[in-house]
């Protein structure tokens, strides 16, 4: 927790939510796939043929339903996480810090790696395709992350995650100057 009257500085705010409107826009990235019924009914359609399984339509129906209420509580816990986690990383917690840039991180790879595959053919080559509003949102959440990735280690708000771990590490008492 920061301590008394400590305000995080602005860049470290601005990062926090930039954190949280990423959440946000990968959630909303996440209901426009569970949009698409028609799709998730043949990827299971699919899914089955492959296994060798034959499922009646009502079967496909409930698979599909689940897996929506599935993907939707674990989209709704995702987002939780992170806002969890810049809030932490704005009260000074340099772990929250370091597991938003492993997520970060991750997640810029992963998009740029899936950016240059579209752009260069090479998905389609390999069977990836990529709607362009899937595109959009990842392109959008990428900007965010790398961002708020930026903010977090500008010089400027290294000196509040050293003041905030100096706080945390002494009795209240003493960090209050008692």
């Amino acid at each position: 927790m920061a301590g008394p009257g400590v305000t995080p500085p602005k860049p470290l705010d601005v990062a926090r939510w930039l954190w949280i409107a990423s959440a946000v826009v990968g959630l909303g990235r996440f209901l426009v796939q569970l949009a698409d019924r028609g799709t998730l009914i043949e990827v299971l359609r699919e899914e089955q043929a492959r296994q060798g399984i034959t499922l009646g339509q009502d079967e496909l129906d409930a698979g599909v339903s689940g897996g929506i209420l599935l993907g939707l509580l674990m989209g709704g816990l995702l987002v939780l996480v992170y806002v969890a986690l810049a809030n932490r990383m704005a009260r000074g917690r340099n772990w929250a810090r370091i597991a938003l840039t492993v997520f970060g991180v991750v997640g810029a790879v992963v998009g740029v790696t899936r950016l240059i595959l579209v752009v260069s053919g090479l998905g389609a080559f390999y069977g990836l395709s990529v709607a362009p509003v899937d595109l959009a949102f990842g392109v959008a959440t990428m900007l965010l992350d790398a961002t708020a990735v930026v903010l977090m280690y500008l010089p400027s708000v290294s000196g509040y995650f050293r003041s905030q771990r100096t706080v945390a590490g002494k009795t209240p008492q003493v960090a209050n100057g008692l």
